[in-house]
């Protein structure tokens, strides 16, 4: 079963590489992948669509909230989420089913970004299933060319991210001799 997995990561080398090394050292396959910055130029959140037994999908978020430069890892796959993913489709057709066609893209609430004598360029955004469809419409209209851009999604919870304070140095005051700072 697909498995949706959101985490906030800390912006350094080597996140992306731990994180997909703890999955392919599983043996498990991932299906989508996504990653960009947050607001705080020191955080990635990434999004991770990896095929795994539902009776294991709980053990995968430990593993993944045990690794280094992981601030937190939420399984998305049954929670109250939105999952969205982008597909830029090239569209080759004649001439004679170019109407039919705009009008399907309107249909799916997709859009035509550029057009050529040969075709046209179509940006689609939805759930995965609705883009697989629009896909599959697609394709009956000639030799098409697709990109996908993984799965991305966002929490619909309300409960607030809550993060382990960071561990005090000496530059940020002073640590009496019993491990407590004392400002």
């Amino acid at each position: 079963m697909m498995q949706v997995i959101s985490l906030l990561v800390e912006n350094k080398p080597g996140a992306l590489l731990r994180v997909t090394g703890l999955l392919s050292a599983r043996g498990y396959n991932i299906e989508s992948l996504t990653v960009a910055r947050t607001l705080d130029p020191e955080l990635s959140r990434m999004t991770i669509g990896v095929d795994v037994e539902e009776r294991l999908r709980a053990q995968v978020i430990k593993q993944m909230n045990k690794l280094i430069n992981v601030l937190q890892a939420t399984d998305m796959t049954d929670g109250r989420s939105i999952c969205r993913e982008m597909v830029l489709l090239k569209a080759r057709t004649r001439q004679e089913s170019r109407t039919a066609l705009v009008k399907e893209v309107e249909i799916f609430g997709a859009r035509v970004v550029d057009t050529s004598t040969d075709g046209f360029v179509i940006e689609a955004t939805g759930d995965p299933e609705k883009l697989d469809e629009f896909i599959g419409v697609m394709r009956s209209y000639g030799e098409i060319e697709v990109a996908r851009s993984g799965a991305v999604a966002i929490s619909l919870e309300s409960k607030k991210l809550r993060l382990q304070p960071p561990v005090p140095t000496r530059a940020s005051g002073s640590l009496a001799g019993n491990g407590v700072l004392n400002g």
